[in-house]
């Protein structure tokens, strides 16, 4: 376990609500970890973070006040920083690779207890079994959106661009599959062309299942991404990000339909500057109806 303290900063905001306070972060990859350690600790939050080595950026390590290095299946460890850092309260963000349950992970005793009770390797079930876990040792699991204020998607069109015609009867198509494919849940995200659907998201993640469905659709597919109708929003909030821009455009998509107040974007300005540039056409939603 590596650990690390961060200088002390002074940072513009509104009045601190957290000064005092402790808050944990178990880290996954991409930048949601470390965006939202930059949202709280301007609220007066101190941060300490447990992050996963072969995921988590290590770049994290310059936004929190301390962090503890696991490797993944380390539940035990993971565990003990957090109590030893006297963490009441954390938030789990940021993506594991579910392909590591095949690969490189070897879990601990504590894990392997803890996966004895699963029914089933579903993302959800395998998220509330670890919520559960902290929860009956004293660390209480925040939603996703805490200390996130800013960053939601709003409803409505997002870019200069509006989605066509065209664009949006495959949202509306994806928008309803989407619901499906989470009910079952197998994934948040589909890719549709021409009302046909050409790829679904399961375990290779949101940017994989992009450059599948742009590769087989050609110029024009759109992405659709929303919660699960049974999404715990403690964990696995639909995020996208100037990444996942890049993604489409490299497969020539040309729009990206979200759920406003229940997905994330990050890096926004960046982001929606990259989707200008590409011509895509980005959109807020909570429903579909008639024509947009």
């Amino acid at each position: 376990m590596r650990s690390s303290q961060a200088g002390k900063r002074s940072l513009p905001g509104p009045e601190p609500i957290g000064a005092g306070e402790r808050i944990g972060l178990i880290a996954g990859n991409g930048r949601f970890p470390i965006i939202f350690a930059d949202n709280v600790r301007r609220l007066g939050y101190t941060v300490s973070a447990v992050a996963h080595l072969g995921e988590t950026a290590p770049e994290l390590e310059q936004h929190v006040d301390r962090i503890h290095w696991v490797k993944i299946g380390q539940f035990g460890k993971l565990l003990k920083a957090l109590k030893e850092d006297g963490v009441r309260q954390a938030v789990m963000l940021g993506g594991i690779k579910k392909t590591h349950v095949f690969t490189t992970v070897m879990p601990d005793l504590r894990a392997l207890a803890l996966f004895s009770r699963l029914r089933h390797w579903k993302d959800d079930g395998i998220l509330r079994e670890v919520a559960a876990e902290l929860e009956r040792e004293g660390i209480r699991i925040r939603e996703s959106t805490f200390g996130l204020h800013g960053i939601l998607v709003e409803e409505g069109t997002l870019t200069k661009r509006s989605p066509s015609k065209k664009e949006w009867e495959d949202i509306r198509y994806g928008w309803e599959t989407a619901l499906e494919i989470g009910r079952l849940d197998i994934g948040q995200c589909v890719v549709v062309k021409d009302r046909v659907v050409v790829a679904v998201e399961a375990v290779e993640g949101t940017d994989e299942a992009i450059r599948r469905g742009g590769g087989l659709a050609g110029v024009g597919a759109s992405v659709v991404k929303r919660c699960k109708p049974q999404q715990d929003l403690r964990f696995d909030l639909p995020a996208v990000g100037p990444t996942t821009v890049k993604t489409m455009a490299s497969v020539k998509a040309t729009a990206l339909a979200l759920e406003a107040g229940r997905s994330v974007l990050l890096d926004r300005d960046q982001m929606l500057q990259s989707a200008e540039r590409a011509g895509i056409a980005i959109v807020g939603l909570t429903s579909v109806t008639g024509d947009e």
